[in-house]
């Protein structure tokens, strides 16, 4: 299991982040999907990333409360019931909605965190399919894009959260890393 903190995250859970909210209107992004399989094999997909609404600094400030205050728990449950802020789909596959989408100013753009309440794709042993395991039911994004919307990132299709050390620590269900490049804003 591949484990990294998601600086988005650590911002709003220490309130310190700023929602640039400055994007008006639905943005998507193409990528390319990169992960090296258990074989050693090389497998890429492309990756659809719509984003509908971009989260105020207060939601996201909420949901890093409820996070914080009671874990994964607590989140998918202040995330029930809330309606999608975007999706993202694999491979030309079903979209799966995002419930939270995060932006933050950095000294190259922007980073854009977007969380769904359920896993994409379990992929165990390099293979799609592989079997579901407990805790591990949400799927994170990460993205740095300059101002055209140029940039990569990393996807998580099925992650467990939690915090260590006051950082956000997301955790693959896989053994490596699904790297996103060529990201391109496409609207």
């Amino acid at each position: 299991m591949r484990r990294r903190c998601s600086t988005a995250w650590l911002i709003a859970l220490g309130l310190l982040g700023v929602t640039l909210g400055a994007q008006a209107g639905e943005e998507t992004f193409t990528a390319t999907a990169t992960v090296k399989t258990g074989g050693g094999a090389t497998v890429t997909a492309p990756v659809t990333i719509v984003v509908s609404r971009w989260m105020t600094a207060e939601e996201a400030g909420q949901l890093a409360a409820a996070f914080t205050s009671g874990g994964p728990a607590a989140l998918r449950k202040a995330l029930a019931g809330k309606p999608p802020v975007g999706s993202i789909s694999i491979g030309g596959g079903e979209p799966t909605p995002v419930r939270l989408s995060l932006e933050r100013a950095t000294d190259k753009g922007r980073l854009l965190t977007l969380v769904a309440d359920q896993p994409i794709v379990h992929l165990g042993a390099g293979l799609p399919g592989a079997k579901p395991k407990e805790g591990y039911d949400f799927a994170v994004l990460d993205i740095e894009v300059d101002a055209a919307g140029n940039g990569a990132g990393t996807l998580s299709p099925a992650a467990r959260i939690r915090v260590n050390n006051g950082a956000f620590v997301v955790e693959d269900y896989g053994a490596e890393l699904i790297r996103l490049a060529g990201v391109r804003r496409a609207r």
